[in-house]
């Protein structure tokens, strides 16, 4: 039961921690990145023909700039691929999105390594994937954000997916090996919090992490007891305090933060708060299906609630 209570703490995420950021960057930034990659075409040694110059009089600066050109276009193509896979995340293209990245599984860029790494998370998780293809996916995601935190342990985002992953293979390898795994992830959530103290994302998973270790009954506490010495624990407002920052800073981020919300309310017996914030996730505007099952959720808790 740990293991499925922790498996629910990773399985809800956001679809990510900037959607609405990049929503509103627009397509217009192919177009400036084509603009800069010519204005620095002309002030390189590659665009002399074209101006005119004589070719021999520029080698020597050709061969001076070489090296800083190169970089120049390696950061913008970067750049407009990250772009890219932004936009092919923030629309679900979830294989598409896959595609593209894995042309650069072999990367030493931390920024590729951990989109890659929840590319192929995101496409564990679509419905009807076949069993087998299903694990491939979920190990290949931890080996990507296992090498994104190699190389940059200072990328929020490679401590935040290097935990979700890590807690997905649990699931793979057995209920003792995903509450030993509960430390370190949670280690890894504390550690991209620290790093980016504005990223809602890691903020709510933590709090959830801290919900679902509150609310193993005792029994199953007194099991976990008999594995490990010390078993993982946490209290309702443990999880209240995440799931209140991470409204904080980014108010109504995720229609589950809200039912979240609700649901630590209602276990902490504070009938009031829960409906306030059980009606705030019922009337959040459904933009996925998780939106609508979130929806559902609420409508059951409320009537719960009288």
């Amino acid at each position: 039961m740990a293991g499925v209570v922790l498996r629910r703490c990773v399985s809800t995420l956001l679809s990510t921690s900037g959607a609405k950021s990049i929503r509103t960057r627009g397509a217009s930034s192919f177009y400036r990145a084509a603009v800069r990659r010519t204005a620095t075409a002309l002030t390189t040694g590659r665009a002399a023909f074209l101006l005119g110059i004589p070719t021999l009089s520029c080698l020597g600066y050709e061969a001076y700039h070489r090296v800083q050109s190169s970089a120049v276009v390696h950061a913008l193509e970067k750049e407009e691929v990250l772009e890219q896979a932004d936009y092919l995340y923030s629309s679900a293209e979830s294989e598409k999105l896959y595609q593209l990245l894995l042309q650069y599984k072999d990367s030493n860029d931390a920024d590729f390594l951990w989109r890659l790494a929840r590319a192929s998370r995101d496409l564990s998780l679509l419905p009807n994937m076949e069993a087998g293809r299903k694990k491939q996916l979920v190990f290949e995601a931890f080996e990507y954000a296992k090498k994104a935190l190699e190389k940059d342990d200072k990328n929020f985002s490679a401590h935040k997916w290097y935990a979700v992953c890590l807690s997905d293979i649990g699931d793979y390898e057995g209920v003792k090996v995903k509450i030993g795994n509960s430390y370190i992830i949670r280690e890894h959530l504390e550690r991209a919090i620290k790093l980016n103290p504005s990223d809602a994302t890691s903020l709510h998973i933590l709090g959830y992490w801290c919900f679902a270790f509150a609310e193993l009954p005792w029994y199953q506490r007194k099991v976990a007891a008999v594995i490990f010495s010390s078993p993982p624990t946490s209290t309702y407002e443990e999880a209240l305090e995440f799931f209140l920052k991470a409204e904080e800073v980014d108010p109504n981020f995720y229609s589950k933060n809200l039912v979240m919300l609700g649901k630590t309310y209602m276990a902490m017996n504070d009938k009031q708060k829960a409906l306030l914030w059980l009606t705030k996730a019922k009337e959040y505007p459904p933009h996925t299906q998780e939106d609508k099952e979130v929806h559902k959720e609420a409508v059951d808790l409320l009537k719960k609630l009288g």
